[in-house]
């Protein structure tokens, strides 16, 4: 298993973050190389479903995204599945850091089978570690701006 992790703490309170970055209404505004939310009619429960269309590898790819588990203000964890990639288990993880959000983000997948799991490896490796660093850096400047 590949495991992909990125931390930071976030200027913004535990409550006002996770309302922020849960809310789908929100994501076209912090997802890097987002095209377009499909659906996300609801995500608040397990068996809850989502789809986006991300531009990855160059090329556009849709993310089908169940939600597994959450913990509200503590965790939110969801699968993804998308063509021609393998399947990924993201974790997202909410603390309170005094008046801070120490948010969290957990990628993790198995490479595939063969030559395509060299692929998984290396660029698909650096695609999501550079997305989970992104995705980060767009929430920390989105919060400082207010």
């Amino acid at each position: 298993m590949i495991l992909i992790e990125e931390q930071r703490r976030l200027p913004v309170s535990l409550q006002e973050g996770y309302d922020y970055i849960t809310d789908p209404a929100n994501w076209p505004e912090y997802w890097p190389r987002l095209v377009r939310v499909n659906s996300a009619i609801r995500w608040r429960e397990p068996g809850d479903r989502a789809s986006v269309t991300l531009r990855m590898l160059g090329r556009d790819v849709t993310l089908d995204m169940t939600l597994v588990q959450i913990d509200p203000y503590r965790v939110i964890e969801y699968t993804s599945e998308q063509r021609g990639l393998p399947s990924v288990r993201h974790r997202r993880r909410f603390e309170a850091a005094g008046e801070q959000l120490a948010y969290g983000i957990e990628v993790e997948y198995e490479p595939r089978p063969g030559w395509r799991g060299l692929l998984d490896r290396h660029l698909v490796r650096r695609a999501i570690e550079r997305a989970t660093h992104e995705t980060i850096t767009n929430l920390d400047q989105r919060f400082r701006r207010g």
